[in-house]
């Protein structure tokens, strides 16, 4: 994964439509649909005016639009995949990091997984941002386990949220 700024995981346009790197164009072009309706700005605004309920940010629909301009055209698309694997494979990171390694802590319905810097602070991801990737995190007595329907091991990156250092979490799915 790609980072955005401090704290949090960016998500990549694959992510932005709710769609596998390997998705067909038809499939794409359905979920960019979807989420474009969902998104929309004179929606947004419709629906914010009925209710106090706060909804997506106006930038939602900027990043969908930017996601089906890539993944769209198959030369973009290439050159996006392209640039993404390296950016995996690039990005340096102070120790790689099992699942197994975190510390868990419950917030509620959300569990929070949390692994200590040498700085003092953590690195840290939620059940909400794993669930946005795709991924199921439970909890059983003591140990945590994760479920995603394809079943395959993922990395995801993650920053520090004091110093500049950075951790490849490997997720690693249980049967």
């Amino acid at each position: 994964m790609l980072l955005d700024g401090k704290r949090s995981v960016l998500k990549t346009h694959y992510d932005i439509l709710s769609v596998k790197e390997d998705a067909d164009y038809e499939e794409i072009h359905a979920n960019y649909k979807r989420a474009a309706l969902k998104s929309h700005p004179d929606k947004m605004r419709a629906t914010t005016e009925a209710s106090d309920i706060q909804h997506e940010s106006p930038e939602t629909f900027l990043m969908v639009q930017k996601a089906w301009e890539i993944l769209s055209d198959s030369k973009t698309r290439g050159i996006y995949d392209r640039q993404l694997r390296d950016s995996r494979l690039d990005t340096e990171t102070a120790e790689d990091v099992s699942l197994e390694e975190m510390m868990v802590e419950e917030v509620g319905e959300v569990l929070e997984l949390f692994y200590e810097c040498r700085c003092g602070d953590h690195f840290s991801i939620d059940s909400i941002e794993l669930g946005e990737m795709g991924y199921s995190l439970g909890r059983d007595e003591s140990k945590i386990f994760i479920h995603r329907p394809d079943s395959r091991p993922a990395t995801v990156i993650l920053p520090c949220g004091s110093c500049s250092l950075k951790i490849r979490l490997t997720i690693s799915i249980s049967s």
